[in-house]
């Protein structure tokens, strides 16, 4: 048992079995390799404070780890084991070689710190791995250097173990950069008597007014460290002479009690005292007394030069101000504005509260933040997903093509299911099949964006397809039963058999869930049906022959501007007729007579299928006072101010604007003017299509 560290019979206890299970391992230097973990023990135990339990956990660690010797809970109890397991996985972590690597790496130590401890004695044993770096080969220093400077020197730092921190960043250096390691120390005890003369000079003159004002208080000398010193060399470009900062004097004033007020007061008078001696920047004025950080750090800090022009930085603070900024809540992570996800907060927050209460419970506190997981390639390439993530997101993770053809997966050797949620430190290999298709059920089995949005365009692709199989499938049954199927019937067909889109309709055919026999069938019912309405059309003819308005023997329907009474008859949306133009009637089921002109994208089919349903139709001798509405298409370049003069043109004549909308195509350098008119004939409208033609930078102009 090494010395000075405490001993207690569960600690004894756990040494003792490492000691058997390491008996045949050495260091790299020939030692024995306990010696190890009773370095790491006594860190844990004489510099962090950590309960015996902690320090138990050490050991069975490294002997589970090298050894793989089993720690039963039986046998240690559920926090020990919990300790354990969080150090053994963690000790599998091989960071990659950047830093936005190393971010995730650091993410993946806190997922396995279920017991926030487990951290603080990772981060112990990589400082006596750092401490014991001349023992190692080249090769392993170099890695153990570069995973301590990604890894275990931001997590001290986020932890507020600022000793550990500068310990090991100086270890870093030393290692990283020899010369400048040996430049700044060498300056440093080359210049520690001029700063302690500087020190116990400057503190001379104010002696006798801060026991004039019965003030009590203790000085301290900080010296920056040189890991830091040579940040701000690289980073501002100075030699060590130029870093102004490289020691700080602080004064802690004895004030008991718990009156913030007083205080306060103390270290305004501290200042006064200071500022009235030496030469203040007032610009490096830090006010933390009167608006404390909201982490609770206090203090006052200013730069002041002496009579010899040497700049020295003073921090006043209080005993109670010192002691929460050196131990309590007040971590440097935060002091430093290091940024920080609130869930991380939390659990950073637990850690100090472990550290601080070694003797509570910790089963209550906050755990690490649990809405990501961390599972590896068989490569050992880390992937980051979200909580409750299945093998199908890993796999769309790695690859569109390797998720769309998964079929399972090996997790940590055993093989499972697409659909099987994965955690952290799980290794993932995906099995994969040509012949793999994705289903609608993936949908319920995946929960990441990328998996989702790729599912859906899988099954977006798939449908397509089955829509274009199924379309030539339905065209070729249809030409063999010499059947039409026009547009409008296949519209009221998909209603009726809720498809509401084509392309879906089409997809049914061909996948089989639709029975094409279905389709022919509806169109032999549809044709019953129009054979039996030809009566009901007959009786129409009949009654408008009746009408007043029928003249002689040819069956001609006289229109106006306004329905004729007694006969219902409506103008057809699809071509919109105005008086003048050639028209038919075609008698409808269920709407009467509907007016089309003879050049309506229907006619034809109309005029062809359903020559028994013709009305015979002509207009008034003159127009009534009614209006009709039209739609004009008109193509313009986008060079004139053409819309303006399209406004005035149809000003001009007998006509109304109901709408107008222009529609940019910047592709072709165009613009398409879509504009409904209101017009009482056709005559009417021709002068405004004509003078619409006539327009400058106008290039085409149709009536819909």
């Amino acid at each position: 048992m090494p010395d000075n560290m405490t001993s207690t019979p569960l600690v004894d206890k756990a040494r003792a079995a490492a000691c058997e299970a390491l008996k045949d391992y050495t260091r790299h230097d020939g030692t024995p390799f306990i010696g190890h973990p009773d370095a790491v023990a006594k860190i844990v135990a004489e510099e962090i404070g950590l309960p015996e339990e902690c320090i138990a956990a050490v050991y069975l660690h490294e002997a589970s780890r090298m050894t793989g010797m089993e720690v039963p809970q039986a046998e240690w109890g559920e926090a020990i084991c919990t300790l354990v397991e969080g150090l053994n996985k963690i000790s599998t972590i091989k960071p990659k070689d950047t830093r936005l690597e190393a971010e995730n790496y650091k993410k993946l130590i806190i997922q396995y710190s279920r017991d926030p401890r487990v951290t603080v004695l990772k981060l112990a044993d990589r400082l006596e791995v750092m401490r014991s770096l001349k023992m190692f080969p080249k090769t392993g220093r170099d890695q153990k250097i570069l995973e301590t400077l990604l890894l275990y020197i931001p997590l001290a730092h986020q932890l507020g173990l600022y000793n550990m921190k500068r310990e090991m960043e100086d270890i870093y250096l030393k290692y990283s950069e020899p010369e400048q390691y040996r430049l700044i120390t060498n300056k440093l005890k080359a210049g520690e008597k001029d700063r302690e003369k500087l020190m116990a000079e400057f503190i001379e003159p104010l002696k006798r007014k801060l026991s004039d004002a019965g003030i009590q208080y203790k000085l301290k000398m900080r010296t920056k460290a040189a890991y830091s010193i040579w940040q701000k060399m690289v980073k501002q470009k100075v030699p060590f002479e130029g870093v102004y900062d490289v020691f700080a004097i602080r004064f802690i004033i004895d004030c008991d009690g718990e009156d913030h007020k007083l205080e306060k007061d103390l270290c305004w008078q501290v200042y006064s005292f200071v500022t009235e001696e030496y030469e203040a920047d007032t610009k490096r004025l830090r006010d933390w007394v009167t608006n404390p950080k909201p982490n609770g750090y206090e203090s006052l800090h200013i730069t002041v030069k002496n009579k010899e022009g040497a700049y020295v930085e003073v921090q006043i603070r209080t005993k109670r101000m010192d002691d929460v900024a050196e131990n309590g809540f007040a971590s440097h992570w935060a002091y430093k504005g290091v940024k920080r996800q609130e869930t991380l907060d939390k659990w950073l927050t637990s850690v100090r509260y472990a550290l601080e209460h070694p003797d509570e419970n910790t089963e209550d506190l906050p755990q690490p933040p649990s809405k990501e997981i961390f599972v590896f390639t068989p490569t050992g390439e880390l992937r980051i997903l979200q909580a409750g993530s299945t093998v199908l997101d890993f796999a769309f993770g790695i690859h569109t093509n390797i998720g769309a053809h998964c079929v399972g997966a090996r997790v940590n050797g055993k093989a499972v299911s697409i659909r099987e949620k994965l955690s952290t430190g799980d290794v993932v290999e995906i099995l994969t099949s040509k012949n793999q298709r994705p289903t609608q059920d993936w949908m319920g089995w995946v929960v990441s964006p990328k998996a989702r949005s790729k599912v859906k365009q899988a099954l977006q692709v798939q449908e397509q397809n089955r829509a274009v199989d199924g379309k030539e499938l339905l065209e070729r049954r249809l030409k063999n039963w010499k059947l039409e199927f026009p547009d409008d019937m296949c519209t009221e067909f998909r209603k009726k058999n809720n498809y509401p889109s084509l392309t879906g309709f089409y997809a049914a055919i061909g996948d089989g869930t639709l029975d094409v026999n279905a389709i022919k069938d509806y169109i032999l019912g549809e044709a019953e049906r129009h054979a039996a309405s030809v009566e009901a059309a007959e009786a129409v003819q009949a009654s408008a022959k009746a009408s007043r308005h029928f003249e002689g023997k040819d069956d001609i329907l006289v229109l106006n501007a306004k329905n004729v009474k007694g006969i219902d008859y409506k103008m057809s949306k699809c071509c919109n007729p105005v008086f003048g133009d050639d028209v038919f009637g075609f008698v409808t089921r269920t709407d009467g007579i509907k007016i089309h002109r003879i050049t309506c994208p229907n006619a034809a089919r109309l005029l062809e299928q359903y020559p028994y349903r013709i009305q015979k139709v002509r207009w008034a001798d003159s127009p009534s006072s009614g209006s009709f509405q039209v739609e004009l298409k008109i193509v313009i370049d986008t060079e004139g101010a053409v819309v303006n003069k399209l406004l005035e043109v149809v000003g001009q004549f007998k006509a109304s604007i109901r709408s107008f909308t222009v529609t940019d195509n910047p592709r072709h350098g165009t613009s398409e003017v879509s504009m409904k008119l209101s017009v009482p004939s056709n005559l009417e409208l021709d002068k405004v299509l004509s003078q619409i033609r006539a327009t400058r930078h106008v290039i085409k102009v149709s009536r819909l």
